[in-house]
């Protein structure tokens, strides 16, 4: 009946209009083909609302922040619907019921490309770049983390550490940036930083913005010094179908019997906690069945999977994939991460997750600060893939909770602070893997307990300019921790 409220106003009120009219001016017809039409995107804009609301007003994890979530808010049917409909679009209602503790939820109007995103297919220009902003000025530039193999970014040549400052001959500023870069297809120019100082090359790339299958296992590898071998793993992102990828890069770890890990996490904004699980598992494997991570639902889910099923709100250290595939555990007592302010949600957790149990020496820059997990809605019965209205393709990623420690260590909303502070150096990034790049090669002083000159000489000479963001911030999926599994319907 809901669903059809709009359709029935629309007609009482053609009723209402020629009882009131002159007869013999107006003649009864039935609606054009426009006004179906019409009518048609009204019933499916509602049931979209609807949806919307029905999912917040049941999971979300800040429900209790938005007065218009509570059970009780409306008085009958009608309120509500009068309510949904004040909105112009279902976007602007999803925005308007988020807490303004929530920086993460996101809506989209195509559930297929999110789910895409989640399996690590997404648009790529292939190189993945940071965004910053010259102090003082609107001036943005680009500069490039890491470029992704067989991609366009690959073909034309750039590397890690080329500048950009345009995009198809048109100057990035804080006002277009966003728009430019969002092409799926464009021209940059090219340069590089020397001294502290941008130079801009003649030289140009065209890059193509196409579909691409990421490998989050970047770089695994090896490195034989004093007697020690200390393996270096480059992870970029928890996505759940390269499990197996990265199962096999711990396997090659443990064939090679290496005493000591650098796990690079510089440019992971997250992803699957089933993953994060995994890996925390990897490192470790001497505390199976120990409590990894806490969960922390909104009221209402808290209080029945507490008392109903408090098994499902912890994640343990485990030794199988979701596959049944053994995990290769190193059983490390120590682990040295690399961060920056990209480093987000799953990335972080596997910080904090493992800080109660081994040494945590965590290198860089002061990570995002998201604690959060969100869960994919579908306008079902169940809110689940199964029986999922076919009449519209919107689907809702809302936090629905909160993730902590052993310890119940959780809201670090300024980011996990490092034990070793240090900045990438734009004019210095070095070359990824490479025992002499500066964030690896300052992790090597400390595993092998040498002096730090050269990371202090890199701090000199930088450019004065603050970070907006960067590439992937353009994806619905940037920085997002995800849970797989279904919640339980209390």
């Amino acid at each position: 009946m809901k669903k059809n409220f709009l359709l029935l106003l629309f007609l009482a009120s053609l009723f209402s209009f020629n009882a009131c009219s002159d007869d013999s001016n107006i003649t009864e017809e039935d609606p054009t083909a426009e006004e179906k039409e019409q009518t048609e995107e009204e019933r499916i804009d509602f049931e979209v609302k609807n949806f919307i609301y029905r999912g917040l007003n049941d999971i979300y994890l800040y429900k209790a922040d938005v007065p218009e979530l509570a059970d009780d808010y409306f008085t009958n049917d009608k309120a509500k619907t009068d309510f949904l409909n004040n909105f112009s679009t279902p976007e602007s209602l999803f925005e308007n019921l988020l807490s303004s503790q929530d920086r993460f939820s996101f809506i989209t109007d195509d559930y297929e490309e999110l789910e895409n995103q989640f399996d690590g297919i997404s648009g790529a220009t292939g190189m993945e770049f940071g965004l910053g902003v010259i102090r003082g000025t609107n001036d943005v530039f680009g500069y490039i983390q890491y470029i992704l193999p067989g991609t366009s970014a690959e073909e034309e040549g750039l590397s890690r550490g080329t500048i950009f400052t345009e995009v198809d001959g048109e100057q990035l500023t804080t006002s277009n940036y966003t728009e430019l870069l969002s092409k799926d297809a464009f021209t940059i120019n090219t340069g590089y930083v020397e001294d502290g100082v941008i130079h801009m090359t003649d030289n140009t790339a065209n890059l193509t913005d196409d579909y691409y299958t990421m490998n989050p296992v970047f770089i695994n590898k090896v490195i034989e010094l004093n007697g020690k071998k200390i393996g270096y793993l480059m992870y970029n992102s928890f996505i759940a179908n390269f499990d197996k990828e990265l199962n096999t890069a711990f396997g090659e770890f443990k064939s090679a019997g290496i005493t000591d890990l650098v796990l690079d996490l510089r440019y992971n904004g997250g992803g699957s906690v089933t993953t994060a699980t995994d890996l925390a598992s990897m490192i470790t494997g001497q505390f199976e069945g120990q409590v990894f991570a806490q969960e922390q639902w909104n009221e209402d889910y808290q209080k029945y999977y507490e008392e109903n099923f408090p098994d499902y709100l912890i994640n343990e250290f485990d030794t199988e994939l979701s596959t049944g595939e053994i995990i290769n555990s190193l059983n490390l007592k120590e682990v040295y991460i690399l961060t920056t302010v990209s480093t987000a949600s799953a990335s972080e957790l596997i910080i904090n997750g493992l800080d109660p149990y081994i040494n945590v020496v965590q290198i860089g820059e002061t990570t995002t600060g998201k604690f959060q997990a969100s869960i994919t809605l579908y306008d079902s019965p169940t809110f689940s893939e199964k029986n999922r209205n076919d009449e519209h393709t919107y689907a809702m990623q809302p936090l629905v909770l909160k993730i902590a420690n052993k310890n119940g260590y959780t809201n670090f909303v300024d980011g996990l602070i490092p034990d070793i502070q240090i900045e990438e150096d734009l004019g210095n990034l070095g070359i990824l893997g490479d025992p002499e790049e500066p964030f690896l090669s300052r992790a090597l002083d400390e595993i092998l307990g040498r002096s730090q000159i050269q990371t202090k000489r890199i701090q000199e000479n930088k450019i004065d300019f603050a970070k907006i963001g960067e590439g992937n911030m353009f994806k619905p999926t940037y920085q997002k921790m995800y849970i797989d599994k279904t919640p339980l319907s209390k």
